[in-house]
């Protein structure tokens, strides 16, 4: 084999993967590039952006506590969201993975489902459920549980209670592949000592799975920060997280270079927390298993 041909095949991969890396340059990373560059400018009464370039839209959103208060209820969201993903998520994953042939495929597609639904139709089914009127108020005063309804539109709870029925498929299928490189003899052998279930879970099958808890909490947290369509059906106006406000300025400020600012503080914000709690879990991950 001659060197130009060695040369050729070594280029190959570059040259299949350079459709793929221009049409993630022409629809991802060019439009962060502008709203990178609009952030850097100012906003002019009427809706125009000025010539000049300023940081005064960053610290706008440094010094008021009007973004404090949305940012850490985003945030607090988000977290709340993936806790209980987890807390669903690892279970529902472990049942799964020991589940047969036919009723795992069963399982899939009901674990699948909400995915194949859109999110504004998933999240006016729980504007249904939830409202004062709807089934769950109903239900629970035909039963006398309570006198009158149970306010859950337009709350926090509402909202994460909604976000997590969308995002707990993410997680169960990051759980799901983590078991699948479990090897069951493991778990035969801890039994015939004489573990018991929880001792086998908490020492054996949860520290095989914690890959994918952080896969999947990462994603599912990603998503409930950035979350736009629930947060602002099922919480309303009043209710303001991040992605809301940011539609806001865009739309009805018009305000483009505060929203485009908003939006980068979020990005990174979210890129930090993943990077820091990856890492983290990581170096606590090596030094149980050294």
């Amino acid at each position: 084999m001659t060197a130009g041909t060695r040369s050729r095949r070594n280029e190959l991969p570059y040259w299949l993967s350079a459709p793929g890396m221009l049409v993630v340059l022409a629809l991802v990373a060019l439009p962060l590039i502008v709203t990178l560059s609009l952030s850097f400018f100012a906003f002019l009464p009427g809706g125009g952006v000025g010539e000049q370039i300023t940081f005064a839209n960053y610290a706008d959103i440094a010094s008021d506590g009007y973004f404090h208060t949305i940012f850490a209820r985003t945030f607090g969201m988000s977290v709340m969201v993936t806790l209980i993903c987890i807390v669903l998520g690892v279970p529902e994953a472990y049942v799964l993975s020991r589940l047969s042939a036919r009723w795992r495929a069963v399982s899939m597609v009901i674990v699948l489902g909400p995915l194949l639904i859109s999110v504004v139709v998933r999240t006016l089914g729980w504007a249904i459920l939830l409202g004062n009127e709807g089934v769950i108020n109903k239900v629970l005063m035909a039963t006398g549980v309570v006198s009158e309804p149970i306010k859950m539109m337009f709350t926090l709870g509402g909202v994460v209670m909604a976000l997590v029925h969308v995002l707990v498929p993410f997680m169960v299928l990051a759980v799901w592949a983590s078991l699948q490189k479990l090897d069951p003899a493991i778990e035969q052998a801890a039994q015939s000592l004489g573990a018991g279930l929880p001792t086998m879970l908490a020492r054996i099958v949860f520290p095989q799975v914690i890959p994918g808890v952080l896969s999947g909490g990462l994603i599912v947290f990603a998503l409930a920060a950035s979350a736009f369509a629930t947060p602002a059906i099922i919480g309303g106006r009043r209710l303001k997280v991040v992605p809301t406000s940011i539609y806001d300025e865009f739309l009805g400020n018009l305000n483009w270079p505060l929203g485009a600012a908003l939006s980068v503080v979020l990005l990174v914000i979210v890129l930090m927390i993943s990077i820091g709690v990856n890492r983290w879990v990581e170096r606590r991950y090596k030094q149980v298993f050294q």
